[in-house]
């Protein structure tokens, strides 16, 4: 009787969550990319030039991923303008990765109707900027995204790209798209990495 509700309780919780996830997804406005060849989970897009803001911090990709997320969000919901400043709407996915050893850039995609010359002024210590449009490899993937899992899915990646014959142009990228209250299966994470023009 008491598995029987643990079951229950459970599934439960999994509706919830895809309930939490499929609202995410409906009012969460993502890049539009160009979907230019598709093999299961792996996919060559091109991306158009992306607006960003981004923050750097050292340490582990795990301690760097809370304090850069939560500089980011300040900017973005007007925590550190003056009262009544503007707020920017959340987009996803998250963007990170690894400039030079031990220390990560995050970066926050901002909504497609800011340019650089309208997003409101960002503190010193966070930059913004325009990312080029650019064709990335991207496998995609669900759980709660580990470094052993990220890294595995890299290697994946780069062996379609060796078996497509798709050259790297940059290092890879880890892209998040779900808030931590979401279930690890149903979370979208992916790995990006740029690739060379033919």
């Amino acid at each position: 009787m008491k598995a029987a509700r643990w079951i229950a309780a459970g599934a439960g919780v999994a509706v919830v969550g895809a309930a939490a996830a499929y609202a995410q997804y409906r009012q969460t406005e993502q890049p539009d990319f160009a979907v230019v060849r598709a093999d299961g989970d792996f996919e060559l897009r091109d991306y158009p030039a992306l607006v960003v803001a981004e923050v750097s911090n050292a340490g582990t990709r795990e301690s760097a991923s809370g304090a850069s997320f939560r500089r980011l969000a300040a900017y973005i919901f007007a925590q550190d303008r003056p009262e009544g400043g503007e707020k920017i709407a959340m987009t996803a996915p998250v963007l990170q990765d690894e400039t030079r050893p031990g220390q990560w850039r995050m970066r926050f995609v901002m909504p497609s109707a800011y340019t650089l010359d309208t997003l409101p002024p960002a503190p010193d210590d966070i930059t913004l900027s325009q990312t080029p449009a650019r064709r990335m490899a991207a496998v995609r993937f669900s759980g709660n995204a580990s470094g052993r899992d990220l890294a595995l899915m890299e290697a994946r990646l780069r062996e379609w790209m060796r078996e497509a014959r798709l050259m790297p142009a940059g290092e890879a990228e880890f892209a998040f798209y779900d808030a931590p209250m979401i279930p690890g299966p149903l979370r979208r994470n992916e790995v990006l990495i740029p690739v060379a023009a033919p």
